[in-house]
């Protein structure tokens, strides 16, 4: 059975930019709750991430981030909001109200991680299908 009836499949949503693996930590406490959730380290773009948990969060959940980047070890507060969830599997959050200095430093992560090069990849994988 289709839980995500009605709702564009995982696959067609669109992304603003490639995502790659370059946190060190990150925890995430859902707004308005006082308990943490423990997750595992995610893929990080420019806008958002998606985060590996088992927990389900609704969408349009507002939860409160912070993770430390792995090669700057610049620390990132932001709020985000889920903008969907696979259960059992993980959420694609995107950033709401982020600083531009931690703007910054995530785009500087990014390009240290070669995130130009995985973006022509996954352009070049387009052309040839």
């Amino acid at each position: 059975m289709n839980k995500r009836k009605g709702r564009k499949p995982v696959s067609t949503i669109e992304r603003s930019g490639s995502r790659v693996h370059c946190l060190k930590e990150i925890s995430i406490k859902y707004e308005g709750q006082d308990e943490y959730t423990v997750v595992k380290p995610p893929d990080l773009s420019g806008n958002g991430m998606f985060i590996t948990t088992g927990r389900v969060f609704p969408e349009g959940a507002v939860l409160h981030l912070q993770f430390r980047l792995d090669s700057t070890n610049a620390l990132v507060q932001t709020r985000c909001e889920v903008r969907y969830c696979l259960p059992g599997v993980g959420i694609g959050v995107e950033f709401i109200g982020i600083a531009p200095a931690a703007r910054r430093e995530i785009e500087r992560e990014l390009a240290s991680h070669g995130e130009g090069n995985a973006r022509r990849t996954s352009r070049s994988r387009k052309a040839r299908r």
